[in-house]
């Protein structure tokens, strides 16, 4: 079985540099009393080192920005790249702060070959802006090890993989300082020379646990694994080395993550209609703005539209040092049947949904209603105006079904008004309508459709009690 490790040198520095577009030395902190863990290249010009206590960093490096992050925080970095890793590699367990392990014995069958697989997974960790060492080995020890002296080798040739673990310096086998020092005053300095003590001779002269520690790098022991299973919701954090005040100047860091939403709905084939973006700010609570679409949904550019239309109305209240985009309510992706399967376009339901949701974002959920048919023959009842509602691929009725309507003008007026001029054309009709005797509002109507002498084209109809009225105009 071939094991493959990535071992994520800079880890923070990648995350928060997708966010950021400035140049200035950037360096990642941690602790309470704050020292440097990562720094960036501009920063490490400057002197700048990890390990560094973050005074001596600041006067080394005056403009240097930088991030803190937590144990915390750092593991859920880490979850983000396994989330997306999922889609290519199998079986992966994390290794905090700055590992994953997979197995890729299956996965190679699956893209034609180990070639195919590391050539796949190197153009997708340059697409999401991380450098990473990878190193493969025949147990999950052995490659870890490896990978993390950014020397390992990517290869199926088991014999190459053996002395690649076996040549790897005892300061890189990752023993406990104590066993390190007394395997060194025995003379021994590569992992070749411990494995070829007899295990017996091995765990007299230091311990068990060392014995087991070695058998596991060899597989003489089992390492069992705990697998990583991906949640059922996206959610991706942005975190800025400097507050953001403008809310226009998180689109930037947005457009990454609903990249990273709209490749996530397309590996699940699914949409969404309904998105959470969370504004964290420093000494304020939090900003929760929840954004709906009309309709399914799944295109990272229009969700950034939406986005933008609600940033120009609401401003922040308060700096920005993170933001967080959770989705959690997912949708079956249906086929649109009104779309041509060579069609380069989007199809008319998309456009129709992507209006809508922008009235929406620009004048608030309420502000728009839709015409609703209510069970009822005359024209003034037969309608209501409600709440808009999702519009699905089915929604609009056949051809078939819309001509055994009669023609109905889209222009109805409020109270239907006396026709003071004789009609020069009688195009159609009448169409008799009789109703109301269950509300005490009867009527008895003969409909017609006529043209009037000015040439206006009305919907007019003879009351037998009343008369002759305008009910509405034909466009």
């Amino acid at each position: 079985m071939l094991w493959l490790y990535l071992h994520f040198p800079q880890l923070l520095l990648d995350h928060i540099n997708r966010s950021r577009q400035e140049v200035t030395p950037l360096a990642i902190i941690t602790g309470a009393q704050p020292q440097v863990i990562q720094a960036c290249l501009a920063a490490r010009q400057q002197g700048v080192q990890p390990g560094m206590p973050l005074k001596t960093a600041f006067n080394l490096a005056p403009d240097l920005a930088m991030v803190r992050m937590d144990e915390d925080q750092q593991t859920r970095i880490l979850e983000q790249q396994a989330h997306w890793l999922y889609r290519y590699l199998d079986r992966i367990t994390l290794y905090p702060p700055d590992g994953l392990l997979a197995e890729v014995s299956s996965v190679q069958k699956l893209y034609r070959g180990l070639e195919n697989t590391l050539s796949l997974l190197t153009e997708a960790l340059q697409q999401h802006q991380l450098s990473a060492h990878p190193a493969m080995g025949l147990t999950p020890f052995a490659a870890r090890l490896t990978a993390r002296t950014g020397h390992g080798i990517c290869s199926a040739d088991t014999g190459e993989l053996e002395r690649a673990v076996a040549a790897l310096p005892l300061s890189a086998a990752e023993f406990d300082p104590r066993t390190l020092q007394r395997l060194t005053r025995l003379g021994l300095t590569r992992l070749r020379e411990v494995f070829d003590l007899p295990a017996t001779e091995l765990a007299r002269r230091l311990t068990p646990e060392v014995l087991a520690h070695v058998q596991r790098i060899q597989g003489r022991r089992p390492d069992p694994q705990v697998t990583w299973q991906p949640p059922h919701h996206f959610r991706q954090r942005a975190d800025f080395a400097q507050d953001i005040e403008q809310a226009q100047s998180l689109l930037f860091a947005l457009k990454r993550i609903l990249g990273e939403l709209e490749n996530d709905l397309r590996w699940r084939q699914q949409d969404t209609d309904s998105l959470l973006l969370v504004l964290h700010h420093r000494h304020h609570e939090a900003t929760r703005l929840r954004l709906r679409t009309t309709g399914p949904e799944h295109r990272a550019d229009a969700f950034m539209n939406l986005l933008r239309i609600r940033f120009e109305q609401q401003p922040l209240v308060a700096p920005v040092y993170q933001l967080e985009l959770v989705v959690k309510r997912f949708l079956s992706r249906q086929p649109d049947q009104h779309q041509d399967l060579l069609e380069q376009g989007g199809s008319p339901q998309e456009a129709w949904n992507t209006l809508i949701s922008r009235l929406q974002a620009r004048l608030g959920e309420q502000a728009l209603s839709q015409l609703s048919p209510r069970a009822d023959h005359r024209p003034e009842r037969a309608w209501s105006a409600d709440r808009l509602q999702a519009q699905h691929n089915n929604a609009l009725p056949a051809a078939s079904d819309r001509q055994l309507t009669p023609p109905r003008p889209l222009w109805l007026l409020s109270k239907p008004q006396p026709l003071t001029v004789t009609p020069g054309v009688w195009l159609a009709g009448p169409e008799r309508i009789c109703g109301g005797w269950w509300d005490g509002q009867k009527v008895q109507r003969d409909y017609y459709t006529a043209q009037l002498p000015s040439g206006q084209l009305a919907w007019v109809f003879r009351d037998v009690r009343e008369g002759w009225f305008i009910h509405g105009w034909f466009g």
